[in-house]
């Protein structure tokens, strides 16, 4: 960031022409910091721009960038239309309506776990998981196979999360009558690969409910609560 600002105001006072600053810096410090209309707008500049922004590298940096201060948006979800809006109190009014990049009702949209902008999300039809960055309309279906990305609702659970790397991942618990079996999906590599847990627990069993994952201070936690019964509630 200060290298930007050294750059903007060097720029200013010898009347440098913005691509005097270098494609790098433009793509990498100016770029991710543009509202998300404008990130469309820009996709239509050159190739160049289009396969930049196109990327997940950037779709992770622009998220990072609309998730500070009053930049936060709120995504409603309604039965025919969906609909992002600012947080403020004052333009709460102001919304504007996107459409689906994944060819489904909204009602038929699960969000299973979000962060810093981005949702994991599953369609009700298929029952397949995808990453959805609503902002700049960017999506990846992220299902592989019948063991890997397919969301079963009452006994899977899910969390989006950072790893020491800085690479987003998505965890998905997949609870079955005695098995337990757990898949680490990577957004850098776009792979899944299996990795251990806990040992079998009661409230591994079917019996219990999971919520979605909320990521905090390098762990991911969950709520674990009995379906039928008014019993144990544990934090994973």
């Amino acid at each position: 960031m200060k290298k930007l600002k050294g750059c903007l105001y060097s720029a200013s006072e010898s009347n440098t022409k913005l691509s005097d600053l270098g494609p790098d810096l433009i793509m990498s410090e100016i770029l991710p910091r543009l509202p998300a209309k404008c990130v469309g707008r820009a996709k239509k500049v050159c190739k160049e721009w289009l396969s930049c922004i196109s990327s997940k590298e950037f779709v992770m940096m622009h998220c990072r960038h609309m998730c500070k201060g009053s930049r936060q948006k709120i995504l409603s979800i309604g039965q025919e239309s969906c609909f992002i809006s600012s947080t403020g109190v004052d333009l709460v009014d102001e919304k504007t309506m996107i459409t689906l990049p994944f060819h489904v009702r909204p009602s038929d949209v699960w969000i299973l776990s979000s962060l810093n902008g981005l949702l994991c999300v599953c369609l009700r039809n298929t029952f397949e998981m995808l990453i959805w960055n609503p902002l700049i309309r960017s999506c990846i279906n992220i299902s592989a196979s019948k063991s890997y990305g397919f969301f079963k609702i009452y006994s899977d659970a899910v969390g989006l999360y950072i790893d020491s790397s800085n690479d987003y991942r998505v965890l998905h618990i997949k609870r079955g009558r005695f098995t337990v079996d757990v898949m680490a999906y990577s957004r850098r590599t776009n792979h899944w690969k299996r990795i251990p847990f806990l040992q079998k627990r009661h409230y591994h069993t079917n019996g219990y409910v999971w919520s979605g994952g909320t990521f905090c201070e390098d762990g991911l936690y969950f709520t674990v609560f009995q379906f039928w019964l008014a019993g144990d509630i544990v934090i994973i």
